[in-house]
């Protein structure tokens, strides 16, 4: 079960983005069209600290006009694998390089529209390790007991879905 892609057509090649409209042919025949944002994969970030706490980033989002509080997360650069990018970002967003890297599954972040696929992970060992990027200056890191994840979710102070879905895996391979 599929759509038949009839055209493509780019109409914005940006820094982050690229949107695109699709012309498709529906299963019943009818034709119509699909906006689709083009997103490098990402990796999304467990982290937990020696005193059993989630490492979580408090900045600002443009795109909703708030600070939000997340896990560390970032895009995977062209020849990048996803465990060097979670090492990268982790320094970058933290300052700590994680020792131990284990994979914890994957998603998309919004499909009906989106290419981006989260490829999701724990970090653990944590040991200081800065790197400095140009964005993350104003990244505030957040330690929070594991105990206190759920709450903060359905309460909304977590209200994004990498870090909703990031956590509610790492929480369901406690049990």
């Amino acid at each position: 079960m599929s759509e038949e892609t009839l055209s493509v057509r780019s109409i914005f090649n940006g820094r982050a983005v690229k949107v695109r409209i699709d012309t498709v042919r529906m299963l019943d025949g009818r034709e119509t069209t699909r906006e689709i944002v083009e997103h490098a994969d990402c990796v999304a970030i467990v982290a937990i600290d020696t005193e059993e706490d989630v490492l979580l980033v408090k900045q600002f989002r443009k795109a909703v006009e708030k600070e939000l509080l997340e896990i560390p997360a970032g895009g995977i650069e062209p020849g990048e694998d996803a465990v060097t990018t979670v090492q990268r970002e982790m320094q970058e967003e933290t300052g700590y390089l994680p020792r131990k890297v284990e994979s914890l599954g994957g998603f998309y972040s919004a499909p009906g529209f989106c290419t981006e696929y989260l490829y999701c992970y724990l970090a653990t060992d944590l040991v200081p390790n800065q790197l400095h990027a140009e964005d993350t200056d104003s990244i505030e890191i957040v330690r929070v007991p594991i105990s206190q994840i759920p709450v903060l979710i359905a309460s909304g102070s977590i209200c994004d879905a990498k870090s909703i879905a990031g956590l509610l895996i790492y929480l369901s391979q406690l049990t």
